[in-house]
């Protein structure tokens, strides 16, 4: 790229604006970018967008070659394994050349007529962007209801489908979640609403046929910390309204059969006390940290619900997470990580439990759907870094695995032709940091191959070793893959995540450096070879590492990235910032502002050389807002030294998860691999 005569990088105008609190001032010269329907921002980003493409012209048919690679891997007509559920077997597919799924359901066997619930595509045709959002048949198995969203902001308006005649219904509610919650009465649904900052904070009750401006809103969550919604527990007795925030949670329960009935408190929300629930027969079990770091579960009657009532089933221990569970009507399963993998655990009500053996080190299992209670076989999810997504049905009495499916690579690739590794990396603080690496076979340490290094290391997401056919694209260049397991996610506990919030975020960043210096050290890449990224809250962590250590990275990726922390956290009318207070700090304490401002990445920019960036994100994002990535490159270009490459892409049509459909969104991933590549040489 730097033999190439650059086009006049855009330059954004400044307008200072003052930020001032606990006698601190901020001088934002690019604050006026924050106004999505000013046409001046509108054309800034315009010029971005055209500076990134005139910059990466000479890259247009490897990135076209690239889209066709990814997307030629993908098995065009494909289904997913169907699941039963009151009598129906339910599946997606996708037919050949089509962008969106057809939902469809057959009745009691496999044999049965297809019946189509939603094709998407004849649904999506008038629209830029379309997504559809949960959805849930009535308990009758009449009545379809789904979210819609056309403008990729995650706000959805509910519609219902009579499965019978084909009809839609003419009931539309705007502004919701985007899923809806059936009583049993097959006419009464509750779904949740968001208010102006996009917190799900109302649950309304909704009758069929009727104007939903005559909905009965039924809980109204005040503390702006907190998020509701409501779901249907596996037994069909209860309907849960959920109120919670990163470390506190409320439930209230009602039967299902009694919707115009009264909500009741399972347990009053108390600071610091997490909690879940599952029903069976007559009792709940609860998933809860109460005195259990690493959680631990518990019982109780359904009529008495309060924490004195709980009773211990499995102990808290300091080695396991206590993820989550399934109930059966003979078991208990039970999901638990241990040294960073999450184990299957099968508990029968009576005689001797055991872990499920996939035969496999790093891997990444789950339990899948799972919605008989009287059956002894369990739907699993498995995948690791050499091995295709597989479904598999598990005999929880004989401990047998059986494939149903496994995703189909076209072309080929074969598994044998790939290795994986894990490794611990010691950190500055002697802490042992989990690496999960992939590459093809014939890969040698020798520093002389390029390598990628992902994290994300917020919100406890722990960052799982999955298989992903869109990455062969740049293994089979020769590049090595890697997953930095850093504090912040929960891979290794939950004190994993504790060490990686609030005033000890600067783990997070530190825990990323000292794996890369680990790869460094061992000769899997050198510095002009190595490549960071990371999206969202990952793409905070990389405009923290850029800033630390800038002479690590030959090139950098930032997808729609958290950057502007301070300015961000100081305004609630922003989605997300209220809830966030227990993750990141609330800024209007002064000790809280003083650690964040210290780490932000746009407050922190230097005038040094930073490595080749390029930044991505959606106009229409309800996650980060696209002036944050916008604002960050405008001062990055104004104070950076030197000629590296600095390109911002602005999707004007998306939001935070990028295009929808099944392909169009691996044009920008062609284009941050063809980024990666060119900057190697690497041009076919």
């Amino acid at each position: 790229m730097s033999k190439i005569k650059r086009p006049r990088a855009p330059k954004a105008k400044k307008n200072p604006k003052e930020l001032s609190i606990h006698g601190d001032t901020r001088i934002d010269n690019y604050y006026w970018l924050n106004n999505r329907e000013d046409q001046n921002v509108i054309d800034y980003l315009n010029k971005e967008n055209t500076y990134r493409e005139a910059i990466m012209s000479h890259t247009e048919d490897f990135q076209a070659s690239l889209f066709k690679e990814i997307v030629g891997r993908i098995k065009q007509t494909d289904m997913s394994v169907p699941y039963k559920k009151d009598g129906y077997y339910y599946f997606t597919r996708y037919e050949e050349g089509k962008e969106y799924p057809i939902h469809a359901r057959k009745k009691e066997t496999l044999s049965a007529p297809e019946e189509i619930m939603l094709n998407v595509n004849e649904l999506a045709k008038d629209f830029d962007y379309y997504a559809v959002g949960g959805t849930s048949v009535s308990t009758n198995n009449e009545i379809l209801a789904f979210g819609e969203d056309t403008v990729s902001r995650r706000i959805y308006t509910l519609r219902f489908k009579n499965l019978k005649t084909g009809e839609y219904l003419s009931d539309r509610i705007e502004n919701t979640t985007g899923s809806a919650i059936w009583a049993n009465d097959n006419k009464t649904v509750f779904y949740t609403r968001k208010d102006e900052a996009l917190r799900p904070f109302k649950i309304f009750k909704h009758k069929l046929g009727t104007n939903p401006s005559e909905d009965v809103e039924i809980y109204h969550e005040q503390d702006e910390t907190f998020r509701t919604g409501i779901y249907k527990t596996k037994s069909k007795k209860y309907l849960v309204i959920v109120a919670a925030m990163t470390i506190s949670t409320e439930y209230r329960i009602l039967e299902a059969d009694q919707p115009d009935n009264k909500f009741r408190i399972f347990q009053k929300r108390e600071d610091k006390l997490e909690y879940s629930i599952g029903h069976f027969e007559d009792k709940f079990f609860v998933h809860t940290n109460l005195a259990a770091k690493n959680f631990r579960l518990m019982e109780t009657s359904e009529k008495a619900t309060e924490k004195a009532n709980w009773k211990e089933v499995i102990p808290h221990r300091s080695d396991v997470l206590l993820e989550g569970m399934d109930i059966f009507k003979d078991y208990l399963v039970l999901a638990e990580r241990i040294n960073g993998i999450t184990q299957i655990r099968i508990k029968p009500w009576k005689g001797a439990e055991h872990y499920v053996d996939f035969g496999q080190e790093a891997f990444l299992a789950s339990t899948s759907a799972n919605y008989e209670f009287d059956t002894d076989i369990l739907r699993l999810g498995f995948t690791s870094m050499t091995t295709p997504t597989s479904v598999f049905d598990y005999d929880m009495v004989n401990k047998k695995l059986k494939l149903l499916k496994q995703q189909e690579v076209i072309g080929d690739f074969d598994s044998k032709n790939y290795k994986s590794e894990r490794h611990f990396a010691t950190a500055r603080d002697g802490v042992k940091v989990p690496i999960s690496i992939v590459y093809k076979k014939g890969f040698r340490r020798n520093g002389k191959s390029p390598l990628l290094l992902y994290a994300y290391g917020s919100y406890g997401h722990s960052m799982e070793p999955y298989f992903s056919s869109v990455r062969l694209s740049l293994l089979d260049r020769g590049f090595a893959y890697a997953v930095a397991h850093i504090r912040g996610g929960e891979e290794m506990g939950r004190h994993w995540y504790d060490d990686g919030k609030m005033l000890k975020k600067k783990n997070t960043f530190n825990d990323f450096i000292d794996c890369a210096e680990y790869l460094l050290d061992k000769n899997y890449t050198r510095r002009k070879r190595l490549f960071a990224m990371g999206g969202s809250a990952g793409g905070l962590l990389m405009g923290a590492i850029i800033n630390q250590r800038p002479e690590l990275w030959k090139g950098v990726i930032a997808a729609v990235p958290f950057v502007d922390v301070v300015t961000t956290m100081l305004d609630e009318s922003i989605p997300l910032t209220t809830g966030e207070f227990n993750e990141w700090g609330n800024p209007k304490e002064k000790k809280y502002y003083d650690y964040i401002k210290s780490y932000s990445p746009y407050d922190n920019i230097e005038n040094k050389t930073y490595p080749n960036l390029l930044v991505t994100t959606g106009l229409h994002d309800s996650q980060v807002q696209y002036w944050e990535p916008a604002k960050w490159v405008a001062k990055l270009r104004d104070m950076k030294k030197g000629r590296n490459l600095l390109l911002l892409y602005t999707n004007m049509k998306t939001g935070h998860g990028g295009a929808s459909g099944r392909f169009e969104r691996f044009k920008e991933t062609a284009m941050e691999y063809a980024f990666l590549l060119d900057l190697m040489g690497i041009t076919e």
